[in-house]
């Protein structure tokens, strides 16, 4: 089982982007949090692991009211950082789903 990157930092745009209210990204670093904790369990299974991915998606896409109602948003900036954050995931745990399909079901 490997372990994740301990040096890197999710979502260090959106944190580095006052846009982004902090405690709205930590929902979001939760969602991510949760699928790293899952792959770190060594779970190889494709199907399972997309179906872990969607689950995290859709959860950010209920977020998306929250993002508003804090005057905020998940646009560009947000979806670049998610998914840079997934890309590094899926390098990292050498998984093979591209970004886009590890995020399909994202509305931002």
């Amino acid at each position: 089982m490997k372990k994740f990157d301990a040096d890197y930092k999710l979502l260090n745009d959106m944190y580095q982007d006052g846009y982004f209210p902090d405690f709205l990204v930590d929902k979001v670093k939760d969602l991510i949090q949760d699928v790293i904790a899952f792959l770190e369990t060594g779970e190889n299974d494709l199907e399972k692991i997309q179906k872990k991915f969607d689950c995290m998606t859709l959860a950010i896409n209920d977020l998306q009211e929250e993002f508003e109602e804090n005057d905020s948003e998940l646009e560009t900036g947000a979806r670049e950082s998610i998914g840079d954050t997934v890309a590094y995931i899926l390098q990292w745990f050498e998984i093979g789903l591209g970004v886009e399909d590890a995020i399909r079901e994202r509305e931002w």
